[in-house]
């Protein structure tokens, strides 16, 4: 897709590596004015080589998540496109309800879904005054059906993903603000999922292909791909809409 996002503001959380460096990269080769954060200080270097204005900044510091976003509007004017990529497992082992911590539950709501609220809370009122806005919230799999990473606070906390980003579709149509999730299947895009798919038994990995339609292993770019369209003004008609990514699963 060979959308033209020249002079659009576009502000990316989670941008240090897997799709959110994806993300940085495809927005900043179409001529938009890219800020993005994350708490990884060598992943921000990178996505500054990509041509992003980067910031070292935890989605879970509320003041600091507000004083980023105000920042951005001071310099570049109203964010046009707001991508909430920042999460995960938060590198959290799989276990049975009755064993799952409740530091394990609160540490990935607090990025997840915490994070996520306080960067839409922080951007929504400039997006509001000038009628105008694209949120694109990354959900997962996970947000519409158990996981099959058995891991209780990641699968419920991109539920809520999906809940919160159908309550402000709600809400800010009016505006002339969309606000939509992409919910990826499985993809080793990040440390994490490469290790987990490297260390898959190839009976496994057949089984996975084999359950999925288009029988390959999808890729940070197939990502990208739905979030440009979403961002782009070819969906200014489509809001509240889940859109899964995962080359058809059984």
């Amino acid at each position: 897709m060979d959308k033209d996002f020249q002079g659009k503001v576009v502000a990316i959380t989670g941008a240090a590596g897997g799709f959110g460096q994806d993300f940085v990269k495809a927005f900043s080769s179409r001529g938009a004015r890219v800020y993005c954060s994350d708490i990884r200080a060598d992943g921000m270097k990178e996505a500054e080589v990509l041509g992003a204005t980067a910031k070292v900044v935890s989605v879970t510091n509320r003041t600091k998540v507000k004083d980023w976003i105000a920042g951005i509007e001071a310099e570049a004017g109203t964010i046009d496109i707001l991508i909430n990529n920042a999460g995960g497992t938060l590198a959290t082992p799989p276990r049975l309800l009755e064993d799952v911590t409740y530091d394990e539950w609160d540490r990935i709501f607090a990025v997840n879904v915490d994070g996520t609220f306080a960067v839409c809370r922080a951007a929504v009122p400039a997006m509001k005054r000038a009628s105008k806005g694209r949120i694109i919230n990354i959900s997962s799999g996970a947000g519409i059906a158990a996981s099959r990473t058995k891991i209780h606070p990641y699968t419920s906390t991109k539920h809520a993903i999906v809940g919160l980003t159908r309550q402000m579709a709600a809400e800010l149509g009016e505006f002339g603000i969309t606000v939509n999730s992409v919910a990826p299947g499985f993809i080793p895009a990040s440390p994490y999922t490469k290790r987990l798919w490297d260390e898959m038994p190839e009976a496994a990995k057949h089984d996975h292909l084999q359950n999925t339609f288009m029988r390959r292993v999808g890729t940070p770019g197939d990502v990208t791909n739905a979030v440009l369209f979403l961002a782009s003004d070819a969906s200014s008609w489509i809001s509240g809409q889940i859109l899964s990514v995962n080359g058809g699963i059984r």
